[in-house]
């Protein structure tokens, strides 16, 4: 009887082990998927913002890479893998917010015919700096200057006429059109942005998976 008993207690506590294991093991997978998921789409919305507010974007992309590093690196005591989520959000960073703006204003962006009216490259001792000077043929005929991070290369020259994209919300500048040798540089730029996007992801989902409990 004794015997028996001690082996049933035996048996559900066992029982209670694994279940506690099981559910120990599932919480950890959904929170490594959660972090995966929430690290990488912060980075994409604060660089999408950097293209509207330049300084607003770099403290939320520095607040998100400084937070993962913490978990990933502090918390889950995987260093690998939270410098590969440091580096691989700053090299996001960089390549996002030019991807999310070409293809929003390329897909969403209203077609204007425009003239160029001046272009300048206003600093040739550090590199190309250009900024080139548009005006609408149309409408209100407004005038804007955008720089290199509108697609101003010197592919225009003065009184030229292209055809630009505007933001039909009023937040980003124009978009001046690819010249012929920039052909699929957003696809390009969509797909390194892309790969970056998976990296990180999985590296934040195998550090939260290889988390060492001290």
């Amino acid at each position: 009887m004794g015997a028996s008993g001690t082996a049933v207690a035996a048996g559900g506590t066992g029982g209670t082990d694994t279940s506690r294991a099981g559910l120990s093991g599932g919480r950890r997978t959904a929170g490594s998927v959660l972090w995966a998921v929430l690290v990488p789409a912060l980075l994409l919305l604060g660089s999408a913002i950097g293209q509207w507010v330049t300084w607003l974007g770099v403290v939320v992309v520095m607040a998100v890479i400084a937070v993962a590093a913490w978990v990933i690196g502090g918390v889950w005591h995987r260093a690998g893998a939270a410098t590969l989520v440091s580096f691989g959000g700053f090299a996001l960073m960089l390549f996002a917010g030019p991807a999310v703006y070409e293809a929003y204003m390329t897909t969403v962006g209203e077609p204007v015919d425009a003239v160029v009216t001046k272009v300048v490259d206003r600093d040739q001792r550090r590199g190309p700096d250009m900024f080139c000077t548009v005006r609408e043929l149309g409408g209100g005929r407004e005038t804007y200057e955008v720089s290199q991070q509108e697609n101003c290369f010197g592919q225009a020259r003065p009184g030229d006429r292209v055809e630009i994209r505007k933001d039909p919300l009023g937040l980003l500048d124009p978009r001046l059109p690819d010249s012929p040798d920039q052909r699929n540089t957003t696809e390009i730029t969509l797909a390194v942005t892309a790969g970056l996007t998976l990296l990180l992801a999985g590296g934040t989902f195998y550090g939260g998976q290889r988390r060492r409990d001290r």
